[in-house]
């Protein structure tokens, strides 16, 4: 349920209540559907086992206090208060976490970070004062490959266990609450009733998500908000009614209690209490959703308090009948082997979470290690009793979402893997710009009208599946334009920064660079014509450039010099959506420093910011352009013949037709490899990637167009 998320929230601006209120009720049908219908299983898998009830009440008070204390612990202290706040720009969850960390420390396996990606309006860093403590850890984790490994495998784990539980969840959910029709029917109807019902109900839920989640959440809010307040009122009815001395159970004596009267079973009837917690997570995965207040104000005043008086209400109801252990109060009987499903998945998207929160409060928020780790030590003691205490079930269906997770995540890793070894294959088997500028009619080189689009993954230098191409056909377009589309660890990119544009040799050669830059959460069909996007963004370049240089040459081989990227490679600059037009005036700050210039862009027609990216350490220029209101007569009389030429040659070559250059990769293992190294290259990646969607797909190329070269990388 994707598909109208925020779109580059700006946290500067305060939400009304009014605005949170109508949040919080949304995120009722969205966000608690686990975790408000919990009780329905929730005590009938914990007294599954032999556990005998006593008239002192000993083993039922201890459920109690257990279910109390975690509900309280773990998604009201651990999510409400500390999780929640570690949002990446508004975003939640196990990969929200990693792209965080990525940000304040290197540790990401890719490597194709720039200083210019530091200057997004979205790339915000904490910045509480650095202690000496926090800066160790973070050089630590920096130098050490096996821990940047191990950070993503933990982060893959993660994620892949929040997708095999988000696949069994809502089947176990909508059959346990079904499973009460059999009070009413005999258990022939029962048998070929609830099945049925449940599969329908089912197909209902996943119809209704194509329609977005404020429609989704507007739909199923009341439904939520209606059983909330039932439970509620049952669990006050019971506890009136049945015992009202019920709220002695809240004290964690009675948990040491129930262990030490039950031992081991009540160790193993821990794997049942854990899922009073089923769906906590999903309070951090859909904070994109919604907001940090409004998931905290929804929580805390009505479904944590409604979730104790249900259970409450429940353990009221059964001290007074032992004889009927089995009746929990809403169902006689919710299937056990089904809750089974979800209790390991549940844990280690916690334990996860857990870890990768400690990183973020020591390299983030710059706290003492010790804080940190009394967090992780804390309630990761707690999700690892659980988690312990879950494992008992591993035969009895744990061993489903385990295996499913572990495929997706050797599925992941392989692509990842894969992914790097080819960007280095490119990085060290790049041609020099020499050989590109001289290029020409000596070598028999010829260029022929229009654009070409030649996509790497190279954010510098050239690809060497361009010199394929110039070798096997040997031509190239009069405008060329070297295009990487590139993920930043950002949720968005603003469309007025997306495109870092910049020349490749000297203007006469029309040769240029952009990175189009997303964010994990960007969709990239964002643009109906992505050749027209380009050529705008072009032309608003060359007539910045010509302004910032006043008609001279911007390459120089001092920019080069200064940087990692190859030869006579030139400063980038971000340019944004308002096109320039006339005779615009500008200014040069020199002091701006990389973490200020992650400036808005102005929505105003006459008015256009331009980042300019300069190499690691130069001091980057913010260039600000106010447009005139000259008659475009007057202004072309101004304009350099350099620059209209330049501008004519571009309009030019869109009319001739635009070619799209891309790699048609074979990736092979090299010989010597492993077995295993071999299977995942040679099988499992090539088969992935036949199967993919390719970057034609995604920038929506017309066939006629697109032109592939065929690449084998030895990796």
């Amino acid at each position: 349920m994707d598909l109208d998320y925020k779109k580059c929230p700006d946290s500067s601006k305060k939400e009304s209540w009014k605005t949170v209120l109508l949040l919080a009720y949304q995120s009722l049908g969205v966000v608690y559907g686990d975790l408000g219908i919990s009780p329905l299983y929730v005590y009938k898998s914990t007294f599954a086992e032999d556990i005998q009830h006593s008239e002192t009440n000993e083993e039922i008070f201890g459920v109690l206090s257990f279910v109390f204390w975690t509900l309280t612990l773990v998604p009201l202290f651990k999510y409400v208060f500390v999780v929640l706040r570690a949002d990446d720009n508004g975003e939640g969850g196990t990969f929200a976490l990693y792209s965080l960390i990525c940000r304040h420390v290197k540790v990401s396996l890719l490597p194709n970070r720039q200083v210019a990606d530091e200057a997004l309006s979205t790339y915000k860093l904490e910045h509480p004062p650095e202690t000496k403590n926090s800066s160790k850890v973070k050089g630590y984790l920096e130098k050490s490959k096996f821990l940047h490994t191990a950070l993503l495998i933990l982060v893959l784990l993660g994620t892949c266990m929040v997708i095999g539980d988000g696949l069994l969840t809502p089947a176990i959910s909508v059959f346990s609450a079904v499973s009460g029709l059999e009070l009413s029917m005999s258990k022939q109807h029962h048998e070929y009733a609830v099945i049925p019902i449940t599969c329908f109900i089912l197909a209902c839920l996943f119809a209704l998500q194509h329609y977005g989640t404020h429609r989704v959440g507007f739909f199923f809010a009341p439904i939520v908000l209606m059983w909330l307040l039932c439970i509620s009122a049952l669990g006050i009815y019971n506890i009136i009614y049945w015992n009202p001395n019920v709220y002695q159970a809240l004290s964690p004596y009675y948990m040491f209690k129930f262990l030490k009267k039950t031992r081991r079973s009540g160790w193993m009837s821990l794997g049942g209490i854990l899922l009073c917690i089923t769906g906590s997570e999903a309070m951090f995965a859909d904070l994109g959703h919604f907001s940090y207040t409004a998931i905290q104000i929804a929580f805390t005043f009505l479904v944590y308090p409604a979730l104790i008086l249900a259970y409450m209400g429940q353990a009221a109801y059964l001290s007074q009948h032992h004889e009927n252990r089995y009746h929990i109060g809403f169902y006689v009987s919710v299937p056990v082997f089904s809750s089974c499903l979800s209790r390991l998945s549940v844990m280690t998207v916690m334990l996860v979470t857990t870890c990768l929160t400690s990183l973020v409060i020591i390299l983030c928020w710059h706290k003492p290690p010790i804080v940190a780790l009394s967090f992780l030590l804390f309630f990761g003691s707690i999700e690892l009793l659980y988690f312990s205490a879950s494992l008992t079930k591993f035969r009895e269906g744990a061993w489903l979402p385990i295996l499913l997770a572990l495929f997706l995540m050797t599925i992941m890793f392989v692509w990842h893997y894969a992914t790097i070894k080819k960007y280095e294959f490119d990085l060290h088997n790049k041609v020099s710009l020499e050989w590109l500028l001289a290029l020409g009619p000596s070598l028999g080189i010829a260029r022929v009208p229009g654009i070409g689009l030649v996509f790497t993954d190279l954010t510098s230098g050239i690809p060497a599946n361009f010199s394929r191409f110039v070798t096997n056909l040997p031509a190239f377009h009069r405008i060329l334009v070297f295009v990487c589309v590139k993920s930043v660890p950002v949720p968005y990119v603003p469309p007025a920064e997306r495109y870092l544009v910049g020349r490749v040799g000297p203007a006469a050669h029309r040769s240029y660079r952009c990175i189009v830059r997303y964010g994990y959460r960007d969709v990239h069909q964002d643009v109906n014509s992505f050749e027209a996007e380009l050529v705008d963004r072009l032309a608003d370049f060359i007539r910045y450039n010509w302004y910032r240089t006043h008609g001279t040459n911007s390459c120089t081989e001092d920019d080069a010099s200064q940087s990692n990227e190859s030869s006579s490679e030139c400063r980038l600059a971000v340019i944004g959506t308002v096109s320039f037009s006339g005779h615009p005036a500008y200014e040069i700050e020199e002091s701006v420093h990389p973490e200020s210039v992650s400036i808005g862009f102005s929505t105003v027609e006459s008015m256009g910011d331009v980042i300019e990216m300069e190499p690691v350490g130069v001091v980057q220029k913010r260039v600000r352009f106010a447009i005139s209101n000259e008659s475009e007569t007057d202004a072309k009389s101004e304009v350099d013949l350099q620059m209209q030429e330049e501008l004519e040659d571009l309009i030019a070559a869109q009319e001739a037709g635009t070619a799209f250059i891309l790699g048609h990769s074979h990736v092979r293992a090299k010989h010597g490899s492993s077995l295993l190294k071999r299977l995942a290259i040679n099988f499992g990646y090539n088969f992935l990637r036949r199967n993919c969607r390719g970057a034609d797909v995604a920038l929506k190329v017309p066939p006629v167009s697109l032109l592939e070269v065929g690449m084998v990388y030895v990796v």
